[in-house]
């Protein structure tokens, strides 16, 4: 089983990215996924955005409500979290995360699958 986050790179203010996560092993259909970021100044993770099993359900953080959005693509065992207007803090590593029973952003596990993250920056 696996989790393999793409997407990262440096980008200035105002610009796009979009992180994408592939999940090896098992199947996307039966499972949350989500986004969870830590800044490099920060001992905690930060959830960022939640989707539900069937796509109908999203969630974000407040500090990323209408910059980001999380998709998914069950056909491709993969999902996304666009990223629009990003700002300098923002700056973090991406950790795309998967699990059956569900996922909250205020609570950074114990989850069922973690990617290794990806990293962005946004320069000001």
């Amino acid at each position: 089983v696996q989790l393999q986050a793409s997407g990262g790179g440096l980008v200035q203010a105002g610009g796009s990215l979009r992180l994408s996560c592939t999940a090896s092993g098992f199947t996307l259909d039966d499972y949350v996924l989500g986004w969870f970021r830590q800044a490099p100044e920060k001992k905690k993770r930060e959830g960022i955005s939640i989707i539900s099993k069937r796509g109908i359900s999203t969630y974000y953080a407040d500090s990323v409500k209408g910059r980001f959005t999380i998709s998914r693509d069950n056909a491709k065992n993969t999902w996304y979290l666009q990223m629009d207007n990003l700002k300098p803090e923002d700056t973090a590593d991406y950790f795309c995360v998967a699990d059956r029973n569900g996922l909250l952003l205020e609570l950074t596990g114990p989850y069922h699958y973690w990617g290794q993250g990806t990293q962005v920056t946004v320069s000001s």
